[in-house]
């Protein structure tokens, strides 16, 4: 009891919003990162890492305090007393290496990139401070054309991630036509704009009626923060939800309802135009209405996008630990956002990407219970005099390219068979003496062994049965195995 009370024990604590990642979602990760990557390289991009870091004046406007800017972004001063920042997404150090190297770069520039982001933000379930993203981006390319093109990407990469047909949807807006309907709204200023976007953007999470607190009164969460919202009024609130609300049953419904509801105005008409581009360029490249949608409620948070938005929403339903349906919403995103190369360069530089949040989709596998990993072969110790023996079995199975593991513990048979089913072990090589001086091997299919033992009543029938369990000459033991595992490692 005095250890308990020791005041020198550290209490084991997690910081918030950072995930202790388990060999399955970790190996789902790679998985995803692999498959979205290998969609980029097949439509031409390359791949290029920028690094963690990058200083708060490349990170820009997005910032909201750049004499101590830790709201938003994880930020420390280098020894040169200059504020860089864990990037929080790869598109700001993108536009930062496009602009340092310009001269030298092929255009348009395509590249792809893998890797963490860090958020400083208030974390939630499956919302974290740290994730995975996987990105492509296309700099130097104008036009409606390569707009389509990263949406028709979009969807391939969903569809590598394992979504099928009717379980995602890419749901497409453009900022032309927010711009228009704010307009036509009264809503002018840029900063109230800004506001604007970033409360539409909650639509899906918060519905309309949390939607019209942020953009009239303000809202309170259910924690007690409280949000201040935009002050518009009930006329402006109302334009604004009908136009969000203006999506029809196809592409082609959707501009004709858009055309109604957007406000007739340069910009409107110009997003318009933009859409029609899309619909006709997704059509020839076989991409259907199942797949991506137009959606007027599409905003993207970020307010470096200055085009076409998109979102990848994972439609699947899934069962949370309570047994409630839960919806995972938004596993990808992106757009255009011609300014921000422009930023460095003093001139127009045109760009486009797409975003996948493999973390987010990593866990809404994990919650659907899809994420599953075979553990190690297991070789069971039976006799420790004969430990290189037993190391000479699992240095074969190596060899041949399974994942296999000799017994190290202290414990007998029974211990150790417990241990392969914590494991996951999908099967044992028993070796004791008769097997040896038979050059034989004793093989467990602990699989079979399971399905077996569903149907099985008792312990005499199951002592009788050994369901799974069979002898092989050692010459023969490794290719067994491959079966069993399927011949993957």
């Amino acid at each position: 009891m005095a250890r308990m009370n020791d005041p020198s024990r550290l209490e084991a604590r997690k910081p918030r919003g950072f995930a202790d990642k388990s060999a399955p979602v970790l190996a789902a990760e790679r998985r995803l990162v692999d498959a979205v990557s290998a969609v980029y390289a097949r439509w031409g991009f390359e791949p290029l890492d920028t690094g963690p870091f990058e200083y708060v004046d490349a990170l820009g406007k997005f910032l909201p305090d750049t004499d101590r800017p830790n709201e938003g972004v994880f930020a420390l001063q280098d020894d040169d007393e200059q504020w860089i920042a864990l990037r929080y997404d790869h598109t700001a150090p993108l536009a930062r290496y496009v602009a340092e190297n310009w001269d030298r770069l092929a255009k348009p520039f395509r590249r792809y990139a893998a890797g963490p982001v860090w958020r400083n933000e208030k974390p939630g379930p499956f919302r974290f401070r740290e994730f995975i993203q996987c990105d492509a981006d296309a700099v130097g390319v104008s036009g409606a054309g390569a707009d389509a093109e990263m949406i028709a990407i979009a969807a391939e990469a969903m569809r590598a991630a394992g979504a099928g047909t009717g379980e995602f949807a890419v749901r497409v807006n453009t900022r032309h036509l927010l711009d228009g309907v704010m307009e036509a709204s009264g809503v002018l200023d840029p900063a109230l704009r800004g506001v604007v976007l970033r409360s539409l953007d909650k639509l899906d999470r918060l519905g309309p009626e949390g939607v019209a607190l942020l953009l009239g009164p303000g809202r309170r969460d259910e924690s007690g923060d409280v949000t201040p919202g935009a002050g518009l009024n009930a006329v402006q609130i109302d334009r604004l939800l009908a136009f969000a609300a203006a999506r029809g049953p196809t592409r082609r419904d959707t501009i004709d309802r858009l055309a109604a509801a957007a406000g007739g105005n340069a910009a409107s008409d110009r997003g318009l135009a933009e859409l029609d581009v899309i619909d006709t360029l997704l059509r020839a490249l076989g991409v259907g209405e199942e797949d991506v949608v137009f959606d007027p409620s599409v905003v993207r948070g970020l307010e470096y996008y200055t085009g076409p938005v998109f979102e990848a929403e994972l439609l699947r339903e899934f069962k949370d630990a309570e047994g409630r349906l839960v919806r995972f919403g938004s596993v990808g995103g992106g757009g255009r956002y011609d300014g921000l190369v422009a930023r460095f360069r003093g001139e127009a530089s045109p760009a486009t990407g797409f975003s996948v949040g493999v973390s987010r989709l990593a866990a809404a596998m994990a919650a659907g219970g899809e994420i599953s990993l075979d553990g190690p072969i297991l070789v069971l110790v039976l006799d420790p005099a004969c430990l290189g023996d037993y190391f000479a079995i699992a240095a074969e199975l190596r060899a041949a390219g399974l994942r296999a593991e000799t017994y190290l513990g202290a414990s007998g048979m029974r211990a150790q068979m417990k241990y392969a089913d914590r494991r996951r072990s999908p099967a044992v090589v028993i070796v004791g003496e008769s097997e040896r001086e038979r050059g034989v091997a004793t093989i467990k299919d602990l699989k079979v062994g399971a399905e077996a033992a569903r149907s099985i009543s008792g312990n005499d029938e199951w002592r009788a049965a050994r369901p799974g369990q069979f002898e092989v000459p050692r010459s023969e033991m490794t290719a067994r195995l491959l079966e069993i595992a399927g011949g993957r490692p």
